[in-house]
C-alpha cells in the first residue's frame, strides 16, 4: 500500500512536469504505468550543514538501483503511437532537507523543503514496447533529454518544494528572483567543423535553468569557424552561489536535428556584482565528464551580475515598465525623465537610453608579429573596422619590422555603443597583394564604464602576435522617450 501511494503520488507530480518540456516532436507524453519498484533507496551519508539561518540544513547522499515499472505513452504528430519503457535506472544524488523556522510547538520546526542538491549519476535505458526505438529519427534522444532536462530544473537546486506543516506563511521559504546575468555573447573560434561540405553553421544556446522560455539562442553564422555574433541576452538569477552559465555551440542542420559542437559553463559566484567580466571558455563534449582533450575550440563572453537592489542606481529589473537592460540602467545616468500629469502632479517618464559618442582609438604598436616575407620580416599595418557602422580606417604601412610602432589615433563616431563592436586587422603589405596576419575582437563594453584605458591584446588566428591600444570615450547620450 505504502508503496502504491507513493508512486501515485510521484506520478501525479511528475506527469505535469514531463508535459511542460514535451519535445516538439511529440504530440502528447504520458504515463500509462508507473510503479517505483521493491527496491529501497540507500541513504550512504548524512551532514548537517550551518548556514547561519533560523534553521536545520540536512544533506543526504542517497543511491537507487530500482527495479521500477515505468511505461510512458508516447504520441507523435503523425499519429504513431509508441509505448517506451523506462528500464535499468542507477541514480545517485544528495538531497537537501529545509526545517525552518523552528518553532517551541511540536514537531518543532514549521516547514520542510526539499530539494536535489547535486545530481552524481542518473543512468536509464529506453527501448519500445514491442518496437524499434529507431523507428522515428531522434525520438531516444529526444525523450533522454526530456527526463533529465524535467530532473533538472523541476527539483535541483534552488528549486525547491516546500511541505507546510504547522499552520502558518511560508512565502519567504519559496524560490525568488535575487538578480539578472547580462550576457554578451561576443564570438567563438577554433570550431569543429562537421561539415563534407563547407563548414559548420554555427549558433548558441544559453541558460541558467534548462525551462524553454528561459532558454535563449542566438542568430546562425553560416560557414564560419570563427563566428562573431555580438548578442546581448538577459537573465533572471536565483541563487548566484550555487547557479551557473551554460552555452552550447550546435552546427545548424537544417531540417534536420542541430549537432553539438561543444559546451562550457561557469558559476556565477566567480563574477563580482556589478563588474564586467570579460572570459574565454574551452568548450568541451560533455559538462559532467572532464576527460575531454580534444580542442573542440572557444567561447568568448562578456558578464554582468547585477543583484536587486544594488547600491548603484540599478531600479528592479523585473518590473514590467522596465526595458532596458541592467547594463544599459548603470550607463544611462539618471535617463528617467519627469512629466507633469493632467492634475498637476510629476510621473515618471520611461526613456530609453542611446549609448551614442565618440570612440578615440589609438593604435600603438604590435610586438612579435608573425613573419610573412621570405626574407623574415613583413611590411604591416592595421585596418579598423566599426562592425555594425561598416566604418573603416587603416594605419601606414611600417616597412620591414615584426614589431611595429604606429601611434596613429582614429575617432569613429558611434549611434550605438552598446551594440557595436570594434574590429582591428593587421595586413602585410606586398606590392602584388596583401597577406592578413591576425585580428582582436573588441566589445565597447570596458570603454563605456571606465571611460578610458590602455591594454594589450593577442591576435587571433595568428601564431604569434600583440596589439597595444589606447581606447577612450566621449559619450554624446541621447535619450528616446518610449511609447
Amino acid at each position: 500500500m505504502v508503496i502504491q501511494a507513493a508512486s501515485e503520488l510521484v506520478k501525479s507530480s511528475v506527469e505535469p512536469v514531463l508535459e511542460q518540456y514535451r519535445p516538439v516532436i511529440l504530440a502528447s507524453l504520458k504515463f500509462s504505468k508507473f510503479t517505483l519498484g521493491t527496491v529501497a533507496p540507500q541513504f550512504t551519508g548524512i551532514s548537517i550543514i550551518e548556514d547561519g539561518s533560523e534553521g536545520i540544513t540536512m544533506e543526504l547522499e542517497m543511491q537507487w538501483d530500482g527495479n521500477p515499472s515505468i511505461i510512458l505513452d508516447i504520441k507523435t504528430y503523425v499519429g504513431v503511437a509508441l509505448p517506451v519503457q523506462v528500464k535499468n535506472i542507477g541514480f545517485t544524488g544528495i538531497f537537501r532537507l529545509i526545517f525552518r523556522p523552528l518553532v517551541d510547538e511540536f514537531p518543532c520546526f514549521g516547514a520542510v523543503c526539499y530539494s536535489l542538491r547535486q545530481k552524481k549519476k542518473l543512468d536509464f535505458t529506453l527501448k519500445v514496447v514491442g518496437g524499434d526505438m529507431t523507428a522515428i529519427p531522434g525520438l531516444s534522444d529526444a525523450i533522454e533529454g526530456t527526463i533529465r532536462d524535467a530532473i533538472e530544473d523541476s527539483i535541483t537546486w534552488p528549486v525547491r518544494k516546500v511541505i507546510p506543516i504547522l499552520p502558518g506563511d511560508y512565502s519567504d521559504l519559496e524560490l525568488k528572483p535575487t538578480g539578472v546575468l547580462e550576457v554578451k555573447l561576443i564570438q567563438a573560434k577554433e570550431l569543429t567543423n562537421k561539415d563534407l561540405i563547407g563548414k559548420s553553421d554555427p549558433f548558441a544556446v544559453l541558460y541558467v535553468r534548462p525551462i524553454r522560455d528561459r532558454m535563449k539562442k542566438s542568430k546562425i553564422i553560416n560557414n564560419d569557424l570563427n563566428p562573431i555574433w555580438n548578442e546581448h541576452f538577459e537573465f533572471v538569477v536565483e541563487d548566484p552561489l550555487t547557479q551557473h552559465l551554460v552555452v552550447k555551440i550546435y552546427d545548424d542542420e537544417g531540417l534536420q536535428s542541430a549537432e553539438l559542437l561543444g559546451c562550457a559553463h561557469i558559476r556565477l559566484n566567480e563574477l563580482e556584482p556589478g563588474k564586467v567580466k570579460d572570459i574565454w571558455l574551452k568548450l568541451v563534449k560533455d559538462l559532467e565528464i572532464q576527460r575531454d582533450q580534444k580542442n573542440r575550440g572557444e567561447v568568448h563572453l562578456e558578464l554582468l551580475y547585477c543583484p536587486i537592489g544594488m547600491k548603484n542606481g540599478l531600479t528592479n529589473p523585473f518590473s514590467q515598465t522596465e526595458t532596458m537592460t541592467s547594463l544599459e540602467r548603470v550607463l544611462k545616468n539618471g535617463a528617467e525623465g519627469k512629466e507633469t500629469s493632467p492634475n498637476g502632479g510629476e510621473i515618471s517618464k520611461r526613456r530609453e537610453v542611446i549609448v551614442r559618442g565618440v570612440l578615440s582609438v589609438t593604435v600603438i604598436s604590435a610586438d612579435d608579429l608573425p613573419p610573412a616575407d621570405i626574407g623574415g620580416k613583413a611590411d604591416p599595418y592595421a585596418v579598423l573596422i566599426m562592425k555594425k557602422a561598416q566604418i573603416k580606417n587603416k594605419t601606414r604601412v611600417v616597412n620591414e619590422s615584426l614589431n611595429p610602432v604606429w601611434n596613429q589615433t582614429f575617432d569613429f563616431v558611434v549611434e550605438d555603443g552598446l551594440h557595436d563592436m570594434l574590429i582591428v586587422e593587421v595586413w602585410d603589405h606586398d606590392t602584388f597583394g596583401k597577406d592578413f596576419m591576425g585580428k582582436c575582437i573588441l566589445t565597447l563594453t570596458r570603454v563605456l564604464m571606465e571611460g578610458e584605458y590602455k591594454d594589450t591584446f593577442e591576435l587571433s588566428e595568428s601564431k604569434s602576435g600583440k596589439l597595444n591600444l589606447h581606447l577612450k570615450w566621449n559619450p554624446q547620450p541621447l535619450y528616446r522617450d518610449s511609447q
